[in-house]
């Protein structure tokens, strides 16, 4: 490893990181030799596990061979390199998680040099690691998704089925999000978030944002809003009666309880995977693609 110029033994480095005062500290000849020393403090007073002191000595190693080829000492790097030098590794394929355990052990250097009194504030301090790319949620095929629409648990509770039937009409047939379909109320009104317009055959949606859209219903999802209705009846608490969708008590249905539905009616609808978060969403998107028109007319 090629000796850091700012480590000399001609004194102490005179960048914008050096502290004040230096001179009167010990100076380190060698990159080397002050990884060393760190190293050595966190094997012995941290008592880490010498396959974690390994990958810190790894990663500073990545560290000074960054600062040897911008020609600048451990002692002078700054925030913009550190910045620059993320952007490089997330460049070059790294993922956002490995980036942010190589920033953790250089933010434990950098932390120990300040107690030494090498360095005056810690360049990696408010550096974060690019947030990892999100996967695009597994769509399901169009043969599983009608599956799922049309199918029916024979013992359940009858008003049940018809409210999950409906639920999961309008989450496929019209690509709703949980959140926006939970909002629903059967009418419009002044303090409504959204509402269904049978005879419109629309669903108007209070999106992310805040941001109100108006959705066509197709024809299998009003069939089912109509069986929902019918057997939907008057809810318990007079207040919530305005709720498209409620739960036992008379309430709004929850997301969380939306989410519960879909995966037990997944499984008894023999599916290979559970539908989890956004599925039904994506696959509304996927086959209006494929389909180039309405899914569930």
């Amino acid at each position: 490893m090629a000796a850091d110029p700012a480590l000399s033994a001609a004194g102490p480095p005179q960048g914008a990181n050096a502290p004040a005062g230096g001179s009167a500290v010990h100076e380190v000849t060698s990159v080397g030799a002050l990884i060393e020393r760190y190293l050595e403090h966190v094997r012995v007073e941290k008592r880490l596990a010498q396959r974690t002191v390994e990958l810190y000595a790894l990663d500073l190693g990545k560290l000074a061979d960054f600062a040897a080829a911008a020609n600048i000492g451990l002692l002078q790097v700054g925030n913009a390199q550190i910045r620059r030098w993320v952007a490089q590794m997330h460049s070059r394929g790294r993922s956002g998680r490995g980036i942010a355990l190589i920033l953790s052990g250089w933010r434990g250097f950098y932390t120990w040099l300040g107690r030494e009194g090498r360095v005056a504030s810690n360049p990696v301090q408010d550096v974060r690691a690019p947030k990892a790319a999100k996967p695009l949620p597994k769509a399901l095929a169009v043969d599983e998704s009608v599956q799922l629409a049309q199918w029916h648990d024979e013992a359940a509770d009858p008003w049940l089925e018809a409210r999950d039937a409906a639920i999961v009409e309008l989450l496929y047939g019209c690509g709703l999000r949980v959140g926006e379909l939970v909002g629903l109320d059967v009418a419009a009104s002044a303090g409504a978030r959204g509402w269904i317009d049978l005879q419109a055959a629309e669903a108007h949606v209070l999106g992310k944002g805040s941001k109100r859209r108006s959705v066509p219903v197709g024809a299998k999802a009003l069939q089912a809003l109509q069986a929902w209705l019918a057997a939907r009846g008057q809810p318990v608490r007079q207040r919530q009666q305005a709720a498209l969708f409620l739960g036992r008590h008379g309430t709004r249905l929850s997301a969380q309880a939306v989410w519960l539905r879909l995966k037990q009616r997944s499984l008894g609808a023999g599916l290979a995977t559970p539908v989890h978060r956004h599925m039904l969403r994506h696959s509304f998107a996927s086959h209006m693609l494929q389909s180039s028109g309405d899914l569930r007319a």
